[in-house]
């Protein structure tokens, strides 16, 4: 019985996963919101601190 429940639970661990590593699921708007100069993630909508990247 508690076989099947772990190997349950793996299996949902497993398909959480894969949805994770899909791209379509926000990827595109995550690498967006990167930094251009230094590679950091902004916040809000203003310039980076670092000053090179202004978007």
């Amino acid at each position: 019985m508690i076989f099947k429940i772990v190997s349950l639970f793996l299996v949902v661990i497993g398909v959480l996963a894969m949805f994770g590593k899909m791209h379509w699921l926000g990827g595109k708007r995550l690498s967006q919101a990167k930094c251009r100069g230094c590679g950091r993630y902004r916040i809000g909508r203003g310039p980076c601190s670092c000053g090179k990247g202004s978007a």
